[in-house]
This record gives C-alpha cells, sequence and structure tokens, in this order.
C-alpha cells in the first residue's frame, strides 16, 4: 500500500471513528433527555398525586370537623356547670337515667371499647364519662341485631363503653358528659355522630384520662 494510500485510510478510520462517536454523544443525549422527561413526569405524577391527597385528607378533616360542630337531633344537653364532680361511695340518686354526669365512684368503668353484657354501676361509668368517653346502653327493647352491631362498633372505638340499662325509657341511648341521645335501631346515623363528637369531646372534663385499668365487670 502506498504512503498516499495509508494516509487515506488512516484518514477515513479516523472520519468513521468520529462518526461513530458524534452518533454515540447524539445516543447519550437522547437518553439523557428521555431519562429527564420521565423523571420530569414521575415527580410530576408524585407531586400531583401529594397534592391530591393532601387535600383529600384536609377536606376529611374538614368534614370531620364540620360533623363534630353540627347539633345532633333529638339530643339532650344539661349545664355542665350543675353537674357536680365529686368522688363519693356508694349509690348516688342521678336525675337522669342512664346518668350523664354528677358525683361518682373513685374509679371510672373501664372503658376501651368494652362491651360489658351485664349491668355495672353507674356511678362508676359516669366516672368513665368524666374522662370523655361514650357510653352505649340498651334495653330489652333493642334487638340482637342491633345489640351486635353496636357491640361491633364499641369494640372498634377507644374511649367507649356499652351495657344493658334494663329501665331505661329508650331502647338505645348514647351519654356523653352532660348529653345524651336516644334512638331506635344501630343504623341511625346519628349514632355516629354521637361517636364522632363526643368521643374524647370538648365537653369532657379530664380530656386525656386514662379509659384503661379501672374497674371491669366480673
Amino acid at each position: 500500500m502506498s504512503r498516499t494510500s495509508k494516509k487515506q485510510a488512516a484518514a477515513d478510520r479516523k472520519a468513521r471513528i468520529e462518526a461513530m462517536r458524534r452518533a454515540e454523544r447524539a445516543r447519550e443525549r437522547r437518553r439523557r433527555i428521555i431519562t429527564i422527561t420521565v423523571s420530569t413526569v414521575i415527580v410530576a405524577g408524585l407531586v400531583g398525586w401529594g397534592v391530591y391527597a393532601i387535600n383529600s385528607a384536609n377536606e376529611k378533616q374538614d368534614q370531620k370537623a364540620a360533623a363534630a360542630k353540627a347539633p345532633i337531633r333529638g339530643e339532650e344537653v344539661w349545664d355542665a356547670k350543675k353537674l357536680t364532680r365529686n368522688h363519693v361511695k356508694g349509690q348516688v340518686n342521678y336525675p337522669m337515667n342512664p346518668p350523664v354526669g354528677g358525683d361518682h365512684n373513685p374509679v371510672w368503668m373501664t372503658c376501651d371499647g368494652n362491651v360489658y353484657t351485664k349491668p355495672i354501676a353507674k356511678e362508676n361509668a359516669v366516672h368513665s364519662l368524666e374522662h370523655g368517653a361514650v357510653w352505649v346502653t340498651y334495653n330489652t327493647k333493642a334487638t340482637k341485631a342491633d345489640i351486635k352491631t353496636l357491640a361491633d362498633k364499641v369494640s372498634k372505638t377507644p374511649y367507649t363503653l356499652m351495657s344493658p340499662v334494663n329501665d331505661e325509657a329508650g331502647s338505645i341511648m348514647l351519654s356523653a358528659w352532660g348529653h345524651q341521645l336516644s334512638v331506635n335501631t344501630a343504623s341511625d346515623p346519628r349514632v355516629e355522630q354521637f361517636l364522632t363528637k363526643y368521643v374524647q369531646g370538648p365537653q369532657t372534663p379530664e380530656p386525656g384520662a386514662a379509659c384503661t385499668n379501672g374497674l371491669t365487670a366480673s
């Protein structure tokens, strides 16, 4: 091969190598562009989902706050200032049944979603109300299906307790400190409204006080 031919071959190889390098650089640029585009889409999607999740959470929180403030149809309310809170021994003659406040036993009834199948001492239950619990009660007019529905709900809800009160006026009643509601069925939407509003609600004289390690029925 002549010197001229060798130079031409070298030049051709150099040109091919340079062309290959340009092609590689172009592919690398395309890969970067694709990577950046995909990353941007993913980030935008995550940001969009995050904004949606935050807005959804805020909306649910607003709905819960609105439900907590809304009045409950048929609810009875007592003046909290007239509900005494002394610790006493023995029975207390309450003006309402079930009681929604007043003097009570020094030991609260355990109210960590406890379902009692026999009547409990009202003086202990009132102490539970003082701690922010909701007491669900029923008499012999309540159906077995309603009792089961209420028991399932109570057992999943801290700061609640449930027991029969055979001499109460309503077939199903819900009591919190200073507040009471009577309903005919467990499916009444006011049951959930009452629980949402008064489990550790603003009526609680001792918010955050324990509902565990109290008295339990034998």
